[in-house]
């Protein structure tokens, strides 16, 4: 049996994982080799790795933990997972069972663009989504937001505050914003485009976004908020509280409300959290914190134990 199984290899299981090795802790890393941000090509906000490779930065975490025996990473997909404390088991893809102690979910999440055609082969090289990773590479470029959502259409005000005079807001077909949406939008000098998407087309720099009445705008960038939904369900399987925007409920150290169960990364957050937060700093802060605790937590148990056997032993 496992100390701790860690499903997901991403940078909050890389980063658990990494924790465990280095206490001795007999860890097994499951990994689907699918990481959220694989469209992209750089990750930022990470001091030292600000533009750094993500794919490489994956790379670099795995041979890291290379060094630490106690540590299996093993290629594959969790398809179940039930038990409880102490007692823990997955069921891999190829049929292989694992039992664990403890379990920490870091499957994160999945981007679902629209379904307009052109759109999602574009995610992460001219449609972005996240203005903290990208907005300032397209500072002082034409931009372009397609959100059929009211909440996300903010997002265009967003930009047009901090980096760029000329936003458009395409709704795809919604034709009317709450008033003071389009308020703040108006105030900042974007405009807005009812009309349904038809496709999108180009590459950066001219990437352009045609119409279902035959107009075109084309743009430099474009932004693009799509929805997500859970990689995995294996937290409602294991009896985790989903929250009603499908992350999982985590409290400040990263425990789930099953015990023995922690979440880390975009697959999770607290519940007064507006979002769960998709930056590789984030996520890896939240894997190493729920991994210390969790840790502590085994070390705590393994006394508790000790001195049941020894008071049974008289």
């Amino acid at each position: 049996m496992y100390d701790v199984i860690v499903v997901g290899g991403g940078p909050a299981g890389l980063s658990a994982a990494l924790v465990f090795g280095r206490q001795h802790r007999r860890t097994l890393v499951v990994d689907g080799g699918s990481p959220r941000n694989a469209p992209a090509d750089e990750m930022h906000m990470m001091l030292s790795r600000d533009g750094f490779d993500p794919a490489a930065l994956l790379e670099i975490g795995r041979s890291e933990l290379a060094a630490y025996p106690s540590v299996e990473v093993r290629q594959g997909t969790v398809v179940a997972a039930g038990g409880a404390i102490d007692d823990f088991e997955i069921t891999l893809a190829d049929g292989a069972k694992e039992r664990a102690r403890r379990v920490v979910l870091a499957t994160g999440q999945v981007d679902e663009p629209y379904d307009i055609p052109g759109l999602a082969e574009r995610f992460g090289s001219c449609v972005f989504h996240c203005p903290y990773c990208h907005g300032w590479e397209v500072s002082g470029k034409s931009l372009a937001v397609i959100s059929a959502e009211p909440a996300e259409a903010m997002l265009a005000g967003y930009l047009a505050d901090r980096f760029s005079t000329d936003v458009v807001l395409c709704t795809h077909g919604v034709e009317e914003l709450p008033e003071e949406v389009a308020g703040h939008l108006a105030a900042r000098g974007v405009k807005v485009d009812t009309t349904p998407v038809a496709r999108v087309t180009g590459e950066l720099d001219e990437v352009t976004v045609e119409f279902s009445d035959g107009r075109a705008l084309t743009r430099q960038a474009l932004f693009h908020k799509a929805p997500t939904r859970q990689h995995a369900l294996l937290a409602a399987e294991l009896g985790c509280e989903i929250l009603d925007d499908g992350t999982v409920r985590v409290d400040e150290i990263g425990q789930t409300t099953v015990p023995g169960v922690a979440a880390a990364g975009d697959t999770a957050k607290l519940p007064g959290m507006p979002v769960a937060t998709t930056l590789v700093v984030l996520g890896a802060a939240d894997g190493v914190r729920a991994a210390v605790w969790m840790d502590g937590g085994l070390f705590r148990a393994d006394l508790e134990r000790a001195a049941q056997e020894a008071e049974r032993q008289g």
